[in-house]
C-alpha cells in the first residue's frame, strides 16, 4: 500500500473566503529515475487568480492604494466588490512559488552535483513547469533548478529568495546597466537617480539589493537612491539610511503636487524608476518623473498588461518602459550567498503553520500580516 502525504490547493477567496483552500491526502510520489524528492519545509504563502496564466497574489507585493487597485484587479478576475479583497493594499501579481525544503531522495540514475545529496538543504528556482509547491513532497527531474542553502541561512528566509527577491535582484542588475549608459555613454552625466516606487516587499527587497549592489560597484558615489511611498509604515521601513532619500506619495493630493514633490525630493527628474506598483496610476506618474532618456522598469505581469496602453506615450515624452523578467539562477546562487553572509537584510516575514493555510489567505486578503507569510509544512530544525 503506497503511503500516503498532504497536498494543499489555496485558490482565488470566494466572496465568504471559505472553500479556498482545499487539502487531500495523495500518494508519496516516487522518485524520478534521473531527478530527486524534494521534502518541502517552507513555501510563500500565495493564491491563484483566476487567469489564463497563473498568477499570485500575496504579501510580497508593492504598494498601492484600494482605489486605484481595484481596477487593476479585476482585469485578473479579481473583483474589488467580494468581502475578501476589501482593505487589500498589497497587489503584487507573479507567477510562481516559492519552496525550500530538503532532498528526500535522489534517483537512481541521477547525476547528482557534488554539492547535493541526500539531506542537503535546497531552494528551488522557478523554472517552467516548476511542480505545485504546498505538497508535504514534490518531484523535479533532475538539479539543474536545485540550489544548495547554507546552513547558516533558515529555510523560511530561503523561500523568499526563488520570485520576489530574485525579480527584485534583477531589476537593480537592469537599473545598473542602465545607469552605467547615463553616466558613461555619449551625453552622460556626473550623478544618476533612482525612484524606487513601494515599500511592499519587492520594493523593500529592491532597496536593501540596491544599496548592497551599488556600494560595491564603480558608481557608489554618484547614484542616489529614493523611495516613494503611500504608507506610513513603509516610510519608517523605507527610512533605513541617511542617504535613502523619501517622498511620500499622498494619494489626497494632485498628480502635478505629488510629481513635484517627488523631483524636488531627487534633485530633479530621474534617469531610472524601478515601479513595483501594478496600476495605470503609478506608472503614468513615474513616466512624468523621468529625464528625457530615462527608463522605468516594471516586473513581467505588469508590462504585459499595461505596456500596450502606455507604449505611445512613452515615446512621445522620449522615455522608455523596460519589462524585466525574474532572475537567473545564477543570480539566485548569489543571492543566497548574500544573504546567508547577511549582507543583505531580508525583509520582514511570518512563519504560520500549513494547518492554518485557510486563516493565513484570510490575513492577506485584509492586509492583517505584515511582511511575507509563509507557510511550514515539516520540523528540520
Amino acid at each position: 500500500m503506497s503511503k500516503l502525504c498532504r497536498q494543499v490547493s489555496i485558490e482565488s477567496p470566494g466572496p465568504t473566503l471559505k472553500e479556498c483552500v482545499f487539502s487531500f491526502d495523495v500518494p508519496v510520489p516516487d522518485v524520478p529515475l534521473y531527478g530527486a524528492r524534494i521534502r518541502v519545509v517552507y513555501a510563500g504563502a500565495c493564491y491563484r487568480a483566476h487567469r489564463t496564466r497563473s498568477a499570485s497574489v500575496c504579501s510580497t507585493s508593492s504598494v498601492s492604494s484600494v482605489g486605484s487597485l481595484s481596477g487593476e484587479m479585476e482585469s485578473f478576475g479579481i473583483h474589488a466588490a467580494t468581502p475578501a479583497h476589501i482593505g487589500l493594499r498589497d497587489g503584487a501579481l507573479f507567477p510562481g512559488y516559492e519552496v525550500a525544503g530538503v532532498v528526500d531522495a535522489v534517483g537512481k540514475a541521477a547525476d547528482c552535483p557534488p554539492d547535493i545529496k541526500e539531506g542537503t538543504r535546497i531552494v528551488l528556482y522557478p523554472y517552467e513547469g516548476v511542480p505545485h509547491g504546498y505538497a508535504d513532497y514534490i518531484v523535479v527531474p533532475d538539479f539543474k533548478c536545485l540550489v544548495p542553502v547554507p546552513e547558516q541561512l533558515p529555510l523560511s528566509v530561503a523561500a523568499m529568495l526563488p520570485t520576489g527577491a530574485l525579480l527584485a535582484m534583477n531589476t537593480v542588475f537592469t537599473a545598473g546597466e542602465c545607469l552605467k549608459t547615463v553616466l558613461e555613454g555619449p551625453n552622460h552625466k556626473d550623478k544618476a537617480t533612482i525612484l524606487i516606487v513601494g515599500t511592499g516587499g519587492l520594493a523593500l527587497w529592491a532597496l536593501r539589493i540596491a544599496t548592497n549592489y551599488f556600494k560595491h560597484g564603480p558608481y557608489h558615489d554618484k547614484i542616489t537612491i529614493t523611495v516613494a511611498t503611500l504608507k506610513d509604515e513603509g516610510f519608517i521601513l523605507a527610512k533605513e539610511s541617511d542617504q535613502i532619500k523619501v517622498v511620500q506619495w499622498n494619494e489626497d493630493l494632485y498628480e502635478k503636487q505629488l510629481i513635484e514633490r517627488t523631483t524636488d525630493a531627487c534633485g530633479g527628474r530621474v534617469d531610472v524608476v524601478m515601479n513595483f506598483g501594478t496600476t495605470s496610476r503609478s506608472l503614468h506618474r513615474s513616466l512624468q518623473c523621468l529625464a528625457q532618456g530615462g527608463v522605468v522598469l516594471v516586473t513581467e505581469d505588469v508590462g504585459e498588461k499595461l505596456l500596450p496602453k502606455f507604449a505611445k506615450k512613452a515615446e512621445e515624452m522620449s522615455v522608455h518602459i523596460v519589462v524585466v523578467p525574474n532572475g537567473s539562477i545564477d543570480q539566485l546562487r548569489e543571492l543566497v550567498h548574500l544573504v546567508a553572509r547577511g549582507e543583505i537584510e531580508p525583509p520582514p516575514h511570518s512563519v504560520f503553520p500549513a494547518e492554518e493555510a485557510q486563516e493565513v489567505v484570510r490575513k492577506l486578503c485584509n492586509s492583517e500580516i505584515q511582511g511575507r507569510a509563509i507557510l511550514k509544512f515539516h520540523n528540520v530544525d
